[in-house]
């Protein structure tokens, strides 16, 4: 379980090329025994770097560089903590306001929230996301675009309504994922950069189980996760008969990542025409040839290869914080943004956000 819940984790692991993120998930539930009633963790282009539970009932860095915040905002780890206890109360309440919603009375129960931005450090573009869902489904979505929410459940039209005519609130998260969000994406790129920024080249291996089975291109132990690779064809690159898998971690916090190649049709004699190519920004492309000689087909051994191993990356914690957005996730891909409180509405206004000082009103999505 613990291992399947990982493994979609790493779908909202971001962007690629020289982009950075920073996200945040928000995870509630209810009927859930020796689980918090609430967590919130928040990642810098996939690395977590902050953690709250309601058990703890205090913000903490998971990152040495995180501490170097307090350097340009002394009361960040407090304001936080404050921030995220008054958002405990209100997912706790969102929680029996969408039990009401659906007509629910016991057992187990969802909320989450998952909202970030994304910041092109080469074409300065920005992206912002927010989204909610309840019990493994979309429940409502902000879009950045037209400053309006989607509604993808009946159940979540009335808080559509109230949500779009709330101009104020709609113009405060605007500006949060358009300007607030990336001047910190900058800022803890900056406090972690010797981490961040290193970039690590891989070991990459040519795999097949059996005669009949693809051949895949297994890249081990780089960083950072934002890396391509694909198989060509006389230069070529190609799209068909091949299976790109995901970018998974490693125990060491380094990335594995593959890509199937379908060669039942090939003919022996073409195997020279073809070969796999692994990008990665400040790492010269590392080209590997299609031959039978280099080939692994050690059965064990590419199954020791492809099983992630799940202690390090996010640490324990993250795999309970997230187990609703997991659900989530396999449901739906990601997509897009925030949400506001009231007693009648499942997202909530009340969010703690970077740079947000505590006399003004906090809205979804931020820190």
């Amino acid at each position: 379980m613990d291992t399947l819940i990982f493994l979609l984790l790493l779908g909202i692991s971001g962007a690629k090329g020289v982009t950075h993120s920073l996200k945040y998930f928000y995870t509630a539930s209810s009927g859930v025994p020796d689980f918090p009633e609430f967590v919130a963790v928040g990642l810098v282009d996939a690395v977590q770097i902050i953690h709250y539970d309601s058990d703890t009932m205090r913000a903490e860095p998971k990152q040495d560089w995180m501490n170097k915040v307090t350097a340009d905002d002394p009361y960040y780890w407090q304001r936080n903590t404050k921030g995220l206890i008054h958002a405990q109360q209100i997912y706790k309440n969102n929680i029996e306001i969408a039990k009401q919603r659906f007509n629910q009375t016991g057992g187990f129960h969802v909320v989450q929230e998952m909202y970030g931005c994304e910041w092109d450090d080469d074409t300065g573009e920005i992206s912002g996301f927010n989204q909610f869902g309840y019990d493994g489904e979309d429940f409502i979505i902000f879009d950045l675009n037209t400053k309006t929410w989607i509604a993808p459940k009946q159940q979540a039209f009335n808080t559509k309504l109230k949500l779009d005519g709330d101009t104020a609130v709609t113009e405060q998260m605007h500006h949060y994922f358009t300007q607030t969000c990336p001047e910190w994406v900058k800022k803890y790129v900056n406090y972690g950069k010797t981490s961040l920024l290193t970039t690590v080249p891989p070991s990459v291996s040519v795999l097949q189980k059996s005669p009949s089975s693809p051949v895949s291109c297994h890249a081990t132990g780089f960083y950072p996760d934002r890396a391509t690779m694909f198989w060509r064809k006389d230069g070529e690159k190609l799209h068909e008969d091949v299976d790109h898998g995901e970018i998974l971690p490693n125990h060491d916090g380094t990335f594995q990542m593959r890509v199937d190649l379908n060669i039942s049709s090939v003919k022996p004699e073409d195997w020279r025409r073809y070969d796999c190519v692994f990008q990665l920004s400040g790492v010269e492309d590392i080209i590997t040839k299609l031959d039978k000689a280099v080939i692994r087909t050690n059965e064990q051994k590419l199954s020791d290869m492809f099983i992630p191993i799940i202690a390090a990356v996010a640490g324990g914690f993250l795999l309970i914080v997230l187990i609703g957005f997991v659900m989530y996730k396999m449901k739906k891909a990601i997509y897009s943004q925030p949400t506001k409180s009231s007693a009648q509405k499942i997202p909530s206004n009340n969010f703690p956000k970077e740079g947000l000082s505590s006399n003004k009103p906090l809205i979804p999505g931020g820190k």
